[in-house]
């Protein structure tokens, strides 16, 4: 939400809109998904390397994780 619309308060329940506090219109569901598709797509286009500690802590911590290595 921080990149459609800086400062607004928000908040969702069951994917859609409860509480908007901004004077900018509300952001559609779809301008949502697509946002955060397109981070998950930065985030998977950058080739990080992972420590064997610091995949053994994350799959720890939540379990097997896919793809970090």
């Amino acid at each position: 939400m921080k990149l459609l619309r800086p400062g607004a308060r928000w908040e969702i329940s069951n994917g859609h809109f409860s509480y908007w506090e901004d004077p900018r219109p509300c952001p559609t569901w779809e301008e949502v998904v697509n946002t955060l598709e397109k981070i998950k797509s930065f985030e998977d286009s950058i080739n990080t390397i992972w420590t064997d500690e610091q995949i053994q802590s994350y799959k720890e911590k939540n379990g097997i994780i896919e793809n970090l290595t």
